[in-house]
């Protein structure tokens, strides 16, 4: 229905479901009037009028690029540039009475185990969101396709609908925690049952690094997520939305404890990896140990049959030496057989 209220509004027919991450990705800020008591459609941001919004509606502003400043001084959000301008990108809250601005850092994914971090910003008041970002989110871009009917959106708070926003961006870590735990098992597969290449060390130092930063990316979030969970916070919201801000910090809880998971995994691996290594090495030395001693045993008889001393054997010429050498490859036979029988080659 939101596609739909698109083309009525630009007076163009509604594509095939992708409008919505083409305006994401645009300069423009793209809102979004989330009404529970109408169709949610979208608005002209330049049109909007916060003193217009009712109880059962709500206002969700995204904006791909720099803050949109003439909406934010028409939302009366002008003290929050200073902050938005001098951001160093690291996830912090600011309360400023009647509305908030939260900061948080979500997990993209250019390539396999290449993490980057995507700032979000957010400017939570009475009855809208705005949420700023420089590059594009798929999660946004999810959320904004996900929605193909009129919702009941509208009856949510504007805090119950950044909780939502950030159990988004908390299932970026869970996807990354996801992909990092798969590599871990295919590369620990190969291990187990592929011969063992040094190549593997790199692949190894991959893993722990991708580890690492998650880790990096997530631990600052503890600060924003506890002060947000604590009652002190928002005292006048109602008692389900701090439910829903203390479930939230449940669920960075348990990110974090995936993440510390898949960490461990990846020590596990490098604890296999020298293992195998170790269990390779003394597979070499039983093999070198074994051809040192059947060496030395084949030594031992032909230095007896080189004392200088009369013996019947000395004097059957060439037949004495074939005989000889058939002992000694009769000996060399049996301690290849019985090795093999033993598993020790």
């Amino acid at each position: 229905m939101i596609d739909m209220a698109r083309a009525e509004v630009r007076g163009a027919p509604a594509s095939a479901g992708d409008e919505a991450a083409v305006d994401a990705n645009g300069d423009s800020p793209h809102a979004v009037l989330f009404d529970a008591d109408g169709s949610d459609r979208e608005v002209d941001a330049a049109a909007i009028d916060p003193a217009s919004l009712s109880e059962h509606q709500l206002l969700w502003v995204d904006q791909q690029g720099p803050p949109p400043e003439p909406l934010l001084r028409k939302l009366r959000l002008e003290a929050a540039l200073p902050a938005l301008k001098e951001g160093d990108g690291r996830p912090s809250l600011q309360n400023f009475g009647d509305w908030f601005l939260l900061r948080v850092v979500a997990v993209g994914r250019p390539q396999p185990l290449q993490f980057a971090g995507q700032v979000l910003t957010l400017l939570v008041g009475r009855n809208f969101v705005v949420s700023l970002h420089r590059e594009p989110l798929d999660y946004m871009k999810q959320l904004l396709q996900r929605e193909r009917a009129d919702t009941r959106i509208g009856v949510l708070s504007a805090q119950s609908f950044t909780a939502s926003l950030l159990d988004w961006q908390m299932t970026s870590y869970f996807d990354a925690v996801t992909e990092l735990e798969e590599e871990v098992d295919r590369l620990e597969v190969q291990l187990l049952t592929q011969p063992i290449l040094r190549e593997r060390v790199p692949e190894l130092a991959v893993l722990r690094r991708a580890a690492s930063r998650l880790r990096r990316l997530l631990t600052p979030h503890r600060m924003v997520f506890g002060a947000m969970a604590r009652p002190d916070f928002r005292p006048d919201d109602s008692e389900e939305e701090q439910a829903q801000l203390r479930m939230l910090n449940e669920r960075f809880e348990r990110a974090l404890d995936a993440i510390e998971v898949a960490r461990e995994l990846v020590i596990g691996s490098f604890e296999l990896f020298a293992t195998r290594t170790a269990q390779r090495t003394n597979e070499t030395m039983r093999v070198l140990t074994f051809v040192t001693v059947l060496l030395g045993s084949l030594s031992v008889m032909a230095g007896a049959l080189g004392m200088n001393f009369e013996a019947p054997i000395f004097r059957t010429g060439s037949r004495g030496f074939i005989v000889t050498l058939s002992v000694m490859a009769v000996v060399v036979i049996a301690a290849l057989l019985v090795a093999k029988r033993r598993n020790w080659w």
